[in-house]
């Protein structure tokens, strides 16, 4: 692969990852309270307290909830940072 030709696979890689949609998905566990499921999506997420909220009782009812839509790259870390708080979450 010549360096014009790595340059362009790149420069298609950023576009494809900014303009492909991904849903950050948190699934319904039984350990955590609504105030800490509530105080990671205002931390973690940036949602607001009544956005959170909302969240947290669609994935108590319905076992899963798109918290967050947006690229792979800015998704990843997000989930992570769920994951490290002990939350189930997952991209698609």
């Amino acid at each position: 692969m010549t360096k014009e030709d790595y340059k362009e696979k790149t420069k298609i890689d950023q576009k494809t990852d900014k303009e492909e949609k991904h849903f950050l998905i948190l699934l319904n566990d039984d350990y955590h309270s609504f105030d800490y499921v509530i105080s990671a999506l205002i931390d973690i997420c940036k949602h607001t307290e009544q956005q959170a909220a909302q969240c947290t009782m669609i994935t108590h009812y319905k076992g899963k909830c798109d918290v967050k839509t947006g690229s792979l790259s800015e998704l990843r870390p997000m989930r992570k940072a769920l994951v490290d708080r002990e939350l189930k979450a997952q991209i698609n």
